[in-house]
């Protein structure tokens, strides 16, 4: 998701409860780009962790709005990968259609960047780190849409979809640990 988080746009699940005190999302506009930070500090493995990150194809069982993503290409470390669905805010609805290009250091860190659909730019980096026995899961990025916002409007829709689509990473996570599956 870093890449693949987003590509399905999404923003307002209220955030788990453990991870609740620890995780925030910000975002600001930089021209026509969304600029995105986020973290979040969890009681889960690292392993696991990795595992939810990098779960591209069942991303859409957890991730609002992903109606499909799927693995085109891998070559060791370096992905491509197709994501489709839907941004929904309110009663408006933006298609979600984008190519990422993925690479990825096991454990570490996830980069992608949009090669195709329909974003002029889009870029994220997750970053995992151990703190005081807890994973520190950090998020970068850049979105810049090639479809029409409604004014004013489209940028909380924008804002709305990636902190959503978080928000479920984050609990997924939790989810599967408490559950203790991988």
């Amino acid at each position: 998701m870093a890449a693949a988080a987003l590509a399905a746009v999404s923003l307002l699940v209220p955030a788990t409860a453990s991870a609740g005190d620890d995780l925030a999302v910000d975002m600001h506009r930089q021209g026509e780009a969304l600029q995105v930070r986020a973290h979040a500090l969890l009681d889960a493995p690292k392993p696991l962790v990795w595992k939810v990150l990098t779960d591209y194809e069942r991303m859409p069982r957890f991730i609002p709005g992903l109606a499909k993503s799927v693995i085109r290409q891998r070559q060791g470390s370096h992905l491509l990968v197709e994501h489709t669905g839907d941004a929904r805010f309110l009663f408006f609805t933006f298609p979600i259609d984008v190519t990422l290009e993925v690479d990825e250091l096991p454990m570490q860190w996830v980069t992608s960047r949009a090669i195709g659909g329909n974003f002029r730019r889009m870029t994220g980096r997750y970053d995992l780190s151990e703190e005081a026995g807890r994973v520190l899961l950090r998020y970068s990025g850049s979105i810049e849409p090639d479809f029409d916002l409604p004014p004013l409007i489209g940028a909380v829709a924008l804002r709305h979809s990636v902190r959503e689509e978080f928000e479920a990473l984050v609990a997924e996570i939790e989810r599967r640990a408490v559950a203790g599956t991988k």
